[in-house]
């Protein structure tokens, strides 16, 4: 699986019943803990005093990335993505193979 930076920006519309959007909210933390179990979603931060957030997500490809994994996010119709596809770099502390 590939790996992707992806920056959401969530806009609830005005007008919106505010129970309505708890509950939608709700659903979405259901569907991040199986994305999570599935793999696709890896880590999640969010920006300190807004609704956006900032995540390390793993699909076969863009496409699917956008159409399988976060198009199918209850918030989604509410969302504006930023989406980097990432690649390993050589000098990365993390990788296994750096180790001395």
């Amino acid at each position: 699986m590939q790996e992707f930076l992806v920056e959401l920006t969530t806009t609830i519309p005005e007008g919106i019943d505010p129970a309505e959007a708890d509950r939608i909210r709700s659903a979405e933390a259901v569907r991040a803990r199986d994305l999570t179990a599935g793999g696709h979603l890896v880590r999640l931060w969010r920006s300190v005093g807004e609704l956006r957030s900032v995540g390390l997500w793993r699909a076969d490809d863009e496409a699917d990335l956008r159409e399988r994994v976060l198009g199918n996010l209850p918030l989604w119709p509410w969302m504006t993505a930023v989406v980097t596809a990432l690649q390993p770099h050589p000098n990365d502390p993390g990788r296994a193979d750096t180790a001395a």
